[in-house]
C-alpha cells in the first residue's frame, strides 16, 4: 500500500486546538467532509501537547466521518472519561512530566471498555509490549508516515468497540430471558402476549393481567418482571383474596411497633418490593377501604405504616391480576374508578385453555417434564391420551391440567400415559368412547382418521354440529367443509326420546352416512 502524506499545517490552522473545552475541539474542528456509512465513525480523544499534531489528525480522521477531541494532558482527559459516547481514544506515551504509561493504566482502570491506541515517537519493542499487556488495542510510531495505517487502525478499534457493546447488550438480553418464566404456546394468542411483554423489556408501566383462574396469571406477572430493568431486584407475589380484613393494611403498608395490640413492627409488603416488582393477585378483592390508601400509595410512590406519623417512599412497580371484570365492579360502585385507571395502564388479556386447543398438547409435554421424577417409569404419553387431553374442555385451565397430568404419574406403572390415566371432571376414570361406525381396523390413511376424528366428534356430540366443532378444536365453516369432503350428512339427536321406544328409528336418530 503507497503511503499518503499528511500536508503541513499552517500556524493558524494549529492555533487554539488543545483544549476539549473549547467549541472547535467539541465540534471536531470543523465538519466532517464525507463520513463513512458504515457504522465505523466515532467520537476520538487525542490526549497529545503537540498542537501541530492534533490538526494533522484532525486532517487524517476527518474525511472518515469521525469527531476529533482535543486534551493536552490528564487533567483535561478525565472529564471527557465520564462521556459515554466516546469510542476511541489516541493516546501519546509522552505527556511532558506525565508519564502515558500510567494514564493508559488509569483509562482502562476507569473505563476498560474504551480502547486505546498509543501513539509514540519513541518505540521501542519493551514499551509495544508493556503497552499491549496493558491492553492498548494499537501501537503506533510517530510521526504519521501512513495515513491509511492510522485510519485502519482506528476504524478497526471502534468496530470492536461497536461488537464488544452489541455483545454486552445481547447478553444482558439473554440473562433476562434465562431469567423470565418460559410461556409455553403456540397459539396467536399467546404469540401476541409474548410479544407485547417484549415490548414492555424497557417500561416501567403497571400492568393488569386479567384471565380465567388457572391460566397463569402469575407466570405471565413474572415474565413482566423478569423482562424488565428491575429483574435483579425482588419481585414480591401478594395474594389479596387470601389476606384477612383486619390484616390487609398492615400487610401491605406496614405498622410500628405498638401501633395494636401485639404489633411488633413489620415494614409491609410495598418497602419489601421496593425497588423491584409488587404482584397483586386478585385485586378485585381488595375492600373499598384499602383502595384509597392504595391508590395514594400508587400515585405519591409512598406508603404510611399503621401508627406512623410520616409517609416513607417506596420505588415499586405494580403488576395486579384478576380473575372478574373489573369494568363491570367499577360500574357497580364495587371498584375504585381512579385506581382502576391507575392500574389498567397495561393490560394483558390471557385466553382460557378450551381458546387455545394447539396448546394442550404442548404444555402438556412440558408439564410432564417438570414433574419428571428419576424414579419415575413415565416417559410420554400414548396419542389416544394427547387425543383425550386435546379434547377436553379443561374449566380449570393449566391449572387443571398441571393436576391431572402429575396424578396420572403418580399412580401409572407404564412408559406412556393412557387415556383410562387421567381422572377428568370428576373422580371416575375418563372413559374411552368406541366408534362402532369404523369396523374393527381403520386403514393406513390421514383420510381415513380425519373421518374417524368427524364421526366420533358427532357421535359423542349428539350431532351438535357447534359441539363437534369444538371438541375437535377447529371452527364451524372448517368442520361443514370436511363434512363435505367425506359425504357425512348429520342429523341431531333429540336429548330425550320424544317417541315411544319401538318408533325411534322413525324419530331419528345420529346417524353419520358415509
Amino acid at each position: 500500500m503507497t503511503s499518503e502524506r499528511v500536508p503541513p499545517a499552517s500556524p493558524a490552522s494549529a492555533a487554539g486546538l488543545g483544549s476539549p473545552a473549547s467549541p472547535a475541539s467539541d465540534s471536531g474542528f470543523g465538519s466532517p467532509s464525507s463520513p463513512r456509512q458504515d457504522g465505523s465513525c466515532g467520537r476520538v480523544l487525542l490526549v497529545d501537547d503537540e498542537p501541530l499534531f492534533a490538526s494533522a489528525m484532525d486532517r487524517i480522521l476527518r474525511p472518515e466521518g469521525h469527531t476529533l477531541i482535543a486534551a493536552s494532558g490528564w487533567a483535561e482527559l478525565e472529564p471527557q472519561l465520564a462521556d459515554p459516547s466516546l469510542d476511541l481514544i489516541l493516546l501519546d506515551l509522552v505527556l511532558g512530566a506525565v508519564d502515558g504509561i500510567s494514564v493508559l493504566e488509569r483509562i482502562k482502570a476507569e473505563r476498560p471498555d474504551l480502547e486505546v491506541i498509543v501513539m509514540t515517537g519513541y518505540a521501542s519493542v519493551e514499551s509495544a509490549v508493556g503497552c499491549m499487556r496493558l491492553g492498548a488495542f494499537d501501537y503506533l510510531e510517530k510521526p504519521v508516515g501512513d495515513i491509511h495505517r492510522v485510519r485502519n487502525s482506528v476504524r478497526r478499534a471502534i468496530e470492536r468497540r461497536r461488537l464488544l457493546d452489541r455483545t454486552r447488550i445481547l447478553e444482558q438480553e439473554l440473562a433476562g430471558r434465562e431469567g423470565s418464566p418460559e410461556l409455553i404456546g403456540g397459539a396467536p394468542s399467546m404469540r401476541a402476549i409474548v410479544r407485547m411483554i417484549e415490548s414492555l423489556r424497557h417500561n416501567e408501566s403497571n400492568v393488569l393481567v386479567q384471565g380465567e383462574s388457572g391460566t397463569g396469571k402469575e407466570i405471565v406477572a413474572r415474565a413482566v418482571h423478569a423482562a424488565s430493568p428491575r429483574r435483579d431486584c425482588t419481585f414480591v407475589p401478594v395474594d389479596c383474596g387470601a389476606l384477612p380484613e383486619s390484616i390487609i393494611e398492615s400487610e401491605l403498608f406496614g405498622h410500628e411497633k405498638g401501633a395494636f395490640t401485639g404489633a411488633t413492627g413489620a415494614p409491609g409488603l410495598f418497602r419489601v418490593a421496593d425497588g423491584g416488582t409488587l404482584f397483586l393477585d386478585e385485586i378485585g378483592e381488595i375492600l373499598p377501604s384499602v383502595q384509597a390508601k392504595l391508590l395514594r400509595a400508587l400515585q405519591q410512590k409512598e406508603v404510611r405504616p399503621v401508627g406512623a406519623s410520616s409517609a416513607v417512599p417506596v420505588d415499586i412497580r405494580v403488576v395486579c391480576a384478576t380473575n372478574r371484570d373489573l369494568s363491570e365492579m367499577v360500574a357497580e360502585g364495587s371498584f375504585r374508578q381512579d385506581l382502576y385507571y391507575r392500574l389498567n395502564v397495561v393490560r394483558i388479556e390471557l385466553p382460557p385453555l378450551r381458546e387455545r386447543g394447539e396448546d394442550v398438547a404442548l404444555l402438556a409435554q412440558h408439564l410432564l417434564q417438570k414433574h419428571l421424577r428419576s424414579d419415575s417409569p413415565v416417559r410420554g404419553f400414548t396419542p389416544e391420551a394427547l387425543e383425550r387431553l386435546c379434547r377436553y374442555p379443561w374449566p380449570g385451565n393449566v391449572r387443571e391440567l398441571e393436576n391431572a397430568i402429575e396424578s396420572a404419574m403418580a399412580l401409572s406403572q407404564s412408559e406412556r400415559l393412557h387415556a383410562a390415566d387421567f381422572r377428568l371432571g370428576g373422580s371416575t376414570p375418563l372413559p374411552v368412547v368406541s366408534t362402532p361406525s369404523v369396523g374393527a381396523a381403520v386403514p393406513l390413511s390421514l383420510e381415513a382418521y380425519e373421518r374417524l376424528a368427524l364421526e366420533r366428534a358427532l357421535e359423542e356430540s349428539r350431532g351438535d354440529a357447534s359441539e363437534a366443532a369444538r371438541r375437535l378444536g377447529i371452527g364451524r365453516s372448517t368442520l361443514y367443509r370436511k363434512l363435505s369432503k367425506h359425504a357425512i350428512e348429520v342429523r341431531r339427536r333429540p336429548t330425550k326420546p320424544t317417541a315411544p321406544a319401538d318408533l325411534t328409528d322413525s324419530v331419528g336418530t345420529l346417524e353419520a352416512v358415509g
